[in-house]
């Protein structure tokens, strides 16, 4: 078995484990962010996603995984909008749009290695 086609195997493994759905139902973005983060070590605290709703629409957010590293926040369509918090001050990097209140939020993956 390839170390490729291994990794995709545990990205569906871990999604399932974790309540999410098949990979099918992901946006391939999301499945290559997801892939990124099981590249890199296991972060205190496990690497999540959380997908927001927003009345302005979704929205993935990726926390930080440690001390003064910003956070991530990308659109449905899995472009990149800023880092709403994290960094040296912890209030990320100022440029986030203001998005309203959130309507629903649910973990869509979490770093089953940790």
């Amino acid at each position: 078995m390839s170390k490729r086609h291994f990794t995709a195997s545990a990205i569906l493994l871990a999604l399932v484990a974790c309540g999410g759905t098949a990979p099918e139902a992901r946006p391939p973005w999301l499945l290559s962010l997801i892939e990124a983060q099981m590249s890199e070590p296991v972060a205190n605290p496990p690497a999540q996603i959380v997908r927001l709703e927003y009345g302005s629409g979704v929205y993935y957010y990726l926390p930080p995984r440690c001390c003064d590293v910003f956070s991530e926040l990308y659109d449905a369509d899995g472009t990149f909008v800023c880092h709403p918090d994290g960094g040296l001050t912890g209030r990320g990097d100022g440029r986030c749009p203001a998005l309203g209140d959130v309507v629903r939020e649910e973990v869509v993956w979490r770093d089953p290695r940790g």
